[in-house]
């Protein structure tokens, strides 16, 4: 019989903009956000707790933000510090564990199974790793504890910031039961809402349903969130993650309505950039799909996308045409280009980059 999974999610606590803080304490008991442009058309990569009490969030435009919190003070990013501190991060992660799964420079999943520290008590454990991160670097971290990954994830933000939360085994199913549906990783905005609209809001009312009645009206993610109001996710932490795209994107300092200028930048900005990050960060993987991303000026955002194994200029043009259509003559504020990339490395095939 297998052990129990023990599984800790560990989240850094607005992570760019305590480290902006650390190192300038002036910063400290202000609102504060890191991103954003001075020209006030960038968009905030992240905030800390004081500016979201008015208001402000991640990814908000940093001319909303500054409507909404006039104070606010807006820093430049460093990812090359972020980038240092996470691994610092990560070293005290392997004091603990070797099953790691980064998801991003401030947050991973840690199997703990096999930990023997403090008798294997995982809640414990998770404690330790927070205070050896703040011993560290200075700053918090949350976490959250259970057995099995998404539970892990939505406990961590249960007691955000510097805090920590446990489902236990036995504890599992009552949970879902209160747990709002939207709190489901994968769960977004259009997602919740159809889900609202037929009645389902609350776990309870997803094990109260049925899973065929998921699968019509929600595809595969039907029986996704059938498994995981029942208390199942047989996913393991990964130790290694495969880059699945690669991308680049550009924000315009004006908004743009010809289409030859993007066609323009499309051509001399980002497919050489692109181009140049797939040299260098893939070797033996395939395209699967190339992508276009417009934002427009109103902030909606749209993808279009086909499946093609090398990267086209002429397939990128039409997709951003396609792309603009949905936007209704609306001005482009960003344009992006991305590739999708096979699942598994191939020795057969080298990354074709012709254009």
């Amino acid at each position: 019989m297998s052990k129990q999974k023990k599984i800790i999610h560990v989240d850094m606590d607005a992570f760019y903009v305590s480290v902006e803080i650390r190192d300038n304490p002036e910063l400290r008991d202000k609102p504060v956000a890191v991103g954003g442009r001075s020209d006030r058309r960038g968009v905030l990569s992240t905030c800390n707790y004081i500016a979201r009490q008015f208001g402000v969030s991640s990814a908000m435009p940093t001319s909303l933000a500054l409507k909404k919190c006039p104070n606010l003070i807006v820093v430049p990013g460093r990812m090359n510090v972020y980038q240092e501190v996470s691994q610092t991060i990560r070293q005290v992660f392997k004091r603990f564990t070797d099953k790691i799964e980064p998801l991003s420079l401030d947050e991973a999943y840690l199997d703990v199974t096999d930990c023997s520290l403090h008798r294997g008590s995982a809640t414990l454990i998770a404690e330790q790793i927070r205070q050896e991160i703040y011993d560290a670097t200075g700053l918090t971290a949350s976490a959250g504890i259970a057995p099995i990954k998404f539970l892990a994830k939505i406990a961590s933000d249960q007691n955000k910031p510097n805090g920590q939360f446990t489902i236990t085994p036995s504890e599992v199913l009552p949970f879902i039961k209160t747990m709002p549906l939207k709190k489901i990783p994968g769960v977004g905005k259009v997602t919740a809402e159809k889900l609202s609209h037929l009645g389902l809001n609350l776990g309870v009312d997803i094990q109260n349903s049925n899973e065929s009645f998921l699968s019509q009206h929600f595809g595969k993610y039907g029986h996704v969130l059938w498994n995981r109001c029942q208390g199942i996710d047989n996913r393991e932490v990964e130790v290694s993650r495969v880059r699945k795209s690669i991308g680049v994107e550009r924000t315009f300092d004006q908004d743009i309505s010809d289409i030859e200028i993007l066609f323009n930048v499309l051509s001399v900005k980002l497919l050489p950039e692109l181009t140049k990050r797939c040299e260098k960060k893939v070797v033996n993987r395939q395209l699967t799909k190339l992508g276009v991303k417009v934002k427009f000026s109103d902030f909606q955002q749209t993808t279009k996308e086909q499946k093609y194994q090398r990267i086209d200029e002429t397939i990128l043009r039409q997709l951003l045409c396609d792309a603009l259509e949905r936007g209704k003559g609306k001005a482009v504020r960003l344009l992006g280009v991305h590739v999708g990339l096979s699942d598994q490395e191939d020795e057969k095939h080298q990354l074709d980059l012709g254009f």
